[in-house]
């Protein structure tokens, strides 16, 4: 068994992106310009958040937080988001979510500019990468990706089995991982809440991607020997005997899983840092796009 370690490949990453930045400074072009609204006060959202702004600062981009609210009305937010839509030293901006349950996600989410939809969620930017064309990829599924990539993880020709259908991870990682692509070519089943035979479809898995936000759902008898296991999820249990009264757990059952692996990710420290370092991979694509 071996960690993908996902903290490890963030911060080379994060080296590389650095040295892009250095180079156009040197170069006199402009440097990346990330933004990110979040409305409410949502302790993960902010926390999460903040987590970006400081790793766009590290890299010496330049970043701008935009705290709105919780009684921020959606026309009010949509007015923002077409300010940044038309603000010319912003590339790419993020709308965090989840939004309070008064502002509709849909009309929020088709506002957004697609040039600047770092974050891939707009359906211009699904459809492109549907299609194979060119497009900013939702952070999460490709951050996946890159870190099965620079582990020369062989996926062409394999079983892919995606735990969760959701429009952030499960369906784009589905796209993702079938593709005509050194990292793709799979095989792909996903499995959700109206599946039959979920364990059967889970243990016939060359690679398995759990998504589903259920701690401790992948158990030891529905992982094949040898397989690569990436878990997704990441949830708050309790725990007393941590100070904060929590832990972080996964969507697997890491401790008796782990054994049964070739690869698999930790949680925290593994798909988490990869979903950043994605965020300011697009950002930089941004960037590069329009200022080259």
């Amino acid at each position: 068994m071996e960690l993908l370690n996902g903290s490890l490949i963030s911060n080379t990453i994060k080296t590389e992106l650095q040295a892009k930045v250095n180079d156009r400074k040197a170069k006199g072009l402009k440097v990346p310009h990330l933004a990110a609204i979040i409305v409410g006060d949502d302790g993960a959202s902010k926390t999460y958040v903040q987590s970006k702004v400081k790793s766009c600062l590290d890299l010496g981009y330049e970043s701008t937080l935009i705290e709105l609210s919780e009684n921020t009305t959606q026309d009010e937010l949509l007015n923002k988001i077409n300010q940044l839509n038309n603000d010319p030293l912003i590339d790419g901006y993020i709308v965090q979510l989840p939004l309070p349950r008064h502002i509709d996600e849909t009309a929020v989410l088709l506002a957004v500019d697609p040039a600047k939809d770092v974050d891939g969620f707009h359906p211009e930017n699904v459809g492109r990468m549907a299609l194979g064309l060119p497009a900013y990829l939702p952070a999460t599924p490709s951050g996946i990706v890159e870190l099965l990539s620079r582990y020369n993880i062989e996926t062409a020709g394999k079983k892919c089995v995606i735990l969760g259908r959701s429009h952030i991870v499960g369906m784009p990682m589905s796209l993702l991982m079938q593709r005509n692509h050194p990292f793709g070519n799979c095989t792909v089943t996903v499995v959700h809440s109206k599946s039959q035979n979920v364990i059967e479809e889970c243990q016939k898995a060359d690679i398995l991607i759990a998504a589903i936000g259920k701690p401790y759902f992948v158990t030891s008898e529905m992982v094949k020997e040898g397989a690569v296991v990436i878990d997704v999820g990441i949830t708050r249990v309790a725990d007393s005997t941590k100070k904060s009264g929590f832990k972080l757990a996964g969507d697997v059952d890491f401790e008796h899983v782990a054994q049964k692996t070739s690869y698999i990710t930790p949680v925290p420290g593994g798909v988490g840092p990869m979903t950043i370092a994605s965020l300011l991979m697009n950002t930089m694509q941004a960037v590069e796009i329009k200022n080259n």
